[in-house]
């Protein structure tokens, strides 16, 4: 080929070298200054619930490190995965945060037929952020009982309960189907969206029970319009240290905590992802924020991508056991 055929295949050449270039530092800058607007955070429930509460106190606290707004979008539906599923389909740039639960990691795709993620493979966490127990509540002004004892009792007397969720899938959801086995129980689960609908419910003596996380229902103890008969974690929670465990109830094996991280589509870059993990992680220092998430009713925590990734996987084991052996099939 001819010197003249070969000037114009090298400034073409050298165009696009210099676009890739722009383009190259373009995602370089943007990087290293996210965030530069506002981030929505997607909470896969509605507004009142225990993951919108904690959410929203980090959003608070990320507005105030970055000086951009963390904006709460409630996303709810299908356990979550409406929600997650809007995080994972967008554009992998760290201005959609997902406020994912163990049910996204560990539970739902062994519930759900089909899923509009793979938590495997379309998102990435970028931090753990907060664990708090399930509590064994009852509206105080309709169920009598001040134990576990005392409601399996009044409960096969009845003759049928009926207990509430979050919706199908969730740890409260399956706490209750692992609790009415475990105690010959009949009881009917009513899923709701989330739990700002189903304290109306039992409050008004429509559900008798729930086994629900305990950021949603501490005011309702405190207040006494909830009676806690048990937590589900190891030891007694810190907040309420008269109400035993469900070990100490007479529930063997019924540990139970829920948690839950911050997610990003997968190809998020990991700039965006470790600047979103090392801010969770000067908040989770926070003896302040500390104390805020005990009085919430929950624990807070921070962690690297890979911490969080092998925590999934050792939990989404566990779980895979508890969904087969309470008999649910995908649907």
């Amino acid at each position: 080929m001819s010197s003249q055929g070969r000037a114009p295949n090298r400034r073409a050449f050298l165009q696009s070298a210099a676009a890739a270039s722009l383009l190259i530092a373009s995602g370089a800058r943007a990087q290293t200054t996210w965030p530069d607007r506002m981030v929505r955070i997607v909470v896969p429930y509605p507004p009142g619930g225990s993951t919108d509460v904690l959410a929203r106190i980090l959003a608070e606290r990320l507005n105030q490190i970055y000086g951009q707004p963390f904006m709460i979008e409630n996303r709810p539906g299908a356990g979550g995965n409406i929600g997650i599923g809007t995080v994972t389909g967008s554009t992998p740039d760290g201005y959609t945060v997902g406020a994912a639960t163990i049910g996204h990691f560990a539970i739902n795709q062994f519930l759900y037929a089909s899923m509009p993620y793979d938590p495997e493979r379309d998102m990435i966490p970028a931090t753990l952020t907060w664990e708090l127990p399930n509590v064994f509540v009852v509206p105080a002004e309709h169920v009598p009982a001040k134990t576990v004892a005392e409601f399996i009792a009044w409960a096969k007397q009845k003759g049928h309960v009926s207990f509430g969720s979050p919706g199908v899938g969730t740890s409260p959801h399956l706490s209750g189907v692992l609790f009415a086995k475990r105690s010959g129980l009949d009881a009917v689960h009513v899923p709701f969206r989330g739990a700002a609908q189903t304290i109306p419910a039992m409050l008004s003596g429509a559900v008798d029970f729930a086994i629900d996380n305990l950021a949603s229902y501490i005011s309702l103890i405190q207040s006494g319009q909830m009676r806690a008969l048990a937590v589900t974690s190891a030891q007694r929670w810190p907040t309420l240290p008269a109400v035993p465990t469900m070990a100490e109830a007479g529930v063997k094996d019924f540990v139970v905590t829920s948690w839950a991280a911050f997610v990003l589509p997968t190809a998020t870059p990991r700039p965006i992802v470790d600047k979103l993990a090392g801010a969770m992680k000067q908040i989770a220092a926070d003896v302040a924020m500390q104390k805020r998430f005990l009085v919430a009713g929950a624990r807070i925590l921070s962690s690297t991508p890979e911490e969080a990734i092998a925590f999934a996987a050792k939990e989404r084991a566990m779980w895979k056991d508890v969904v087969a052996l309470s008999g649910l099939k995908p649907q």
